[in-house]
């Protein structure tokens, strides 16, 4: 069975829909590990909950940020994961991070990348008076929010919205299409090569998978 270590920052929601497709076998793969950067993130508990293993690791611990990084790097590795899931890791992981897990990165963003890459992004939004917003799944590579897209979800925006609203209608879908494209990678569908995104031996277009 393939292992899937999950790094977060804060409250789980999606560590939480992960767990439950992997209990479910929507995902036939487990998570081996949990990872927070926050000793008080919820998403800890969600995890022991569950029965994962869980560590917090702080970058003030350490004297610099690569020695964080190696470290994280290390204790990760103990799980020998197969794939290793950002779901609300606030942290800009290193170049040598990402690079240590190659093809094997993939994070959630809460916007249509390549629109507002980086923090909020439902204000941005807002600002500038879109009427559609939504959430991106890409592999991670050294440009921030500029991986390849595998799967993009769109939910509207109403004259009456505010922040909150927008983000319960985004985490909605996150929580839908993150465990989708998680069992891609597990059941072996999904990879990344050359710098782009393939499902099913067909590359991907720009805005990840579309239904047809």
């Amino acid at each position: 069975m393939k292992k899937m270590v999950i790094l977060i920052s804060g409250n789980g929601s999606n560590l939480q829909s992960i767990l439950e497709a992997c209990e479910s076998r929507r995902i036939k793969g487990s998570v081996s590990a949990v990872f927070s950067n926050k000793a008080n993130a919820y998403g800890l508990s969600r995890a022991r909950a569950a029965g994962v293993p869980t560590h917090v690791l702080s970058v003030s611990d350490f004297s610099d940020r690569e020695s964080f990084d190696l470290q994280l790097i290390k204790m990760i590795e103990a799980y020998t994961p197969d794939l290793v899931v950002l779901a609300g890791y606030m942290l800009i992981l290193s170049s040598a991070f990402v690079s240590h897990y190659q093809d094997r990165l993939l994070n959630i963003h809460p916007s249509l990348l390549p629109k507002y890459p980086g923090l909020h992004t439902h204000r941005q939004a807002l600002k500038n008076g879109d009427t559609e917003h939504g959430t991106s799944v890409h592999f991670v590579t050294n440009k921030l929010d500029e991986g390849p897209i595998v799967f993009q979800a769109k939910v509207p925006i109403f004259p009456s919205d505010d922040e909150k609203a927008i983000a319960v209608r985004v985490k909605h879908q996150e929580h839908a299409i993150y465990p989708l494209v998680l069992s891609w990678f597990i059941e072996g569908r999904l990879t990344m090569r050359e710098g782009k995104a393939w499902l099913d031996n067909k590359l991907l277009p720009p805005q990840g998978y579309a239904r047809k």
